[in-house]
């Protein structure tokens, strides 16, 4: 399998939470950062179902905004 897989990267804010996804569509899995004030960033992996069109749709209706991968390495290395 290429190793060359685009990632889709989403971002929700609730409640002064931020929650980052980092999306493998070909694997259907995806890393998502908890981002809270005064704390380190967690990490949870996950699994998805269905097809990786019909996940970007739930997210947005979810209130999910694409990011850039930038954003999402950023709070991952705890730079923002």
């Amino acid at each position: 399998m290429s190793k060359n897989i685009v990632h889709q990267y989403f971002k929700k804010e609730t409640d002064g939470t931020k929650l980052l996804l980092k999306f493998k569509p070909i694997h259907r899995k995806g890393t998502q950062l908890t981002i809270r004030a005064h704390a380190e960033p967690e990490a949870n992996e996950l699994d998805f179902d269905g097809e990786p069109e019909e996940l970007e749709e739930v997210l947005r209706a979810e209130g999910y905004v694409p990011v850039s991968a930038i954003e999402y390495n950023l709070y991952l290395s705890g730079l923002l």
